[in-house]
């Protein structure tokens, strides 16, 4: 009988011990999970400021129209509570909801279809058992005619989705590796740097090299553009990755400075130095960095106000406390001398700063000017700041300022679809005609 309870016992104790041990990888899953959805930004959509995170109800500003994110916690009356991991992972990496409905491509899945098996598990845990519930439905997105209809997603998904996981290069390193995985997947880079065709599908041929999100440009990334002016090294990259800052003058501002605040500046040194591997993968010779901003005397200029052009008028009232005169930056404030952002091929980051300002409610953060300076004064401290500090041939007018004001062009793709479909309603109203008209003959 001794023996008996011995054994119970032993059996008892060794039940606790794998119960202890499936928690502790249980909850080892769901840090993990956790770290998986800051390196892929998920807060910056599904959470809105004032409201639970993952609530949804942020609104995405789109060229078909406004796109709001959906409750992403584990309610089971308004949010993902009950989809198995199967439907998460169709979600994530399909664009599949739970209901068999189509999401739009506003949600990266495009990019998510890289992340692993492994990967997939680990946020679904974080989700499910991370993350507490909200039972609030946020606002559902209303497309006009005929993007409501969810279902055409799924021709767009057959041109357009390559669902084919990361698969590792053997020739390169392991750090490499690591940096392209988050690169093409987790950290989506090239739904914002790369350039779409007019269904609004990324130019693969064309990946990394930059393209209009609208109203901010997201610059060339590519590893020729990085490394010719202003000159870029790894170091500078995952400085900037961490800080919005670089050696080399650059200053993030922005969907970009967003996504360091949220993402970038949250994930590990490691992380970050890889996928400035990926970006970089054979640096040129390294050139000397530039000098951290210090304390910058404010220099006197002579020059007559009647001689100097609106845009610099309007520069030295506005900018000039902060930047200085000639734009070397004061007290410490970012220089535009040489400024990676003047040497872009279009001038609406300079004037989308100058209307929105960065993170005005940030300390050292810039105001926006959009309440107190018209279109052609905005336009003038741009063109003044491109072109007589950056030494650029960019311009931009007066009417790009109110296009960017107004928050970016109307995209030809919804009077496309509307004409297509009326054009397919006229042939069918055409042949249903001349069957009728054989049969009475």
């Amino acid at each position: 009988m001794a023996k008996q309870w011995k054994a119970w016992l032993a059996a008892g104790v060794l039940a606790v011990v794998a119960v202890q041990a499936q928690a502790a990888d249980q909850q080892a899953q769901i840090k993990r999970g956790e770290y998986l959805a800051i390196a892929g930004d998920c807060g910056a959509c599904h959470s809105e400021e004032g409201k639970a995170p993952f609530s949804g109800g942020h609104a995405i500003a789109s060229p078909l129209g406004t796109i709001f994110s959906t409750n992403i916690t584990p309610s089971k009356t308004a949010g993902i509570g009950n989809y198995s991991e199967a439907q998460f992972a169709a979600a994530l990496r399909q664009g599949i909801r739970g209901d068999g409905s189509q999401l739009y491509p506003a949600m990266p899945y495009t990019a998510y279809a890289k992340l692993s098996d492994e990967d997939v598990a680990a946020l679904y845990a974080y989700f499910m058992h991370g993350v507490q519930p909200v039972d609030e439905q946020p606002q559902k997105t209303a497309l006009p005619f005929p993007f409501n209809l969810r279902f055409s997603m799924a021709a767009w998904n057959w041109l357009f989705l390559d669902k084919q996981p990361f698969q590792p290069d053997a020739t390169q390193s392991d750090e490499w590796n690591r940096g392209a995985y988050l690169v093409q997947g987790l950290t989506h880079c090239s739904t914002c740097h790369t350039p779409r065709n007019f269904l609004m599908a990324e130019q693969s041929a064309k990946n990394l090299q930059g393209a209009s999100l609208g109203t901010w440009f997201a610059p060339d990334i590519t590893a020729a553009t990085l490394q010719g002016k202003p000159h870029w090294t790894r170091e500078m990259l995952a400085d900037y990755l961490a800080t919005g800052h670089a050696s080399n003058g650059a200053t993030a501002g922005g969907p970009m400075l967003e996504a360091i605040d949220k993402s970038f500046s949250r994930m590990t040194p490691e992380d970050r130095q890889a996928i400035a591997t990926y970006l970089l993968p054979a640096e040129a010779a390294t050139q000397a960095s530039a000098a951290k901003p210090g304390l910058t005397a404010v220099q006197g200029d002579d020059t007559p106000q009647a001689s100097l052009s609106s845009g610099a008028v309007l520069y030295r009232s506005n900018c000039a406390a902060c930047h200085n005169l000639a734009g070397q930056g004061l007290n410490g404030l970012p220089a535009l001398q040489n400024h990676p952002v003047l040497n872009k091929p279009t001038a609406d980051n300079v004037a989308m700063a100058v209307l929105q300002g960065v993170w005005p409610e940030k300390d050292q953060g810039m105001i926006g000017f959009a309440a107190s300076l018209s279109d052609a004064q905005i336009a003038d401290i741009t063109n003044y700041v491109m072109q007589d500090i950056g030494h650029s041939q960019v311009q931009i007018s007066a009417d790009r300022v109110k296009t960017l004001r107004a928050g970016g062009a109307t995209s030809p793709l919804m009077w496309m679809a509307r004409a297509g479909m009326a054009l397919a309603g006229v042939v069918i109203v055409l042949v249903l005609w001349w069957w009728r008209r054989k049969r009475v003959h």
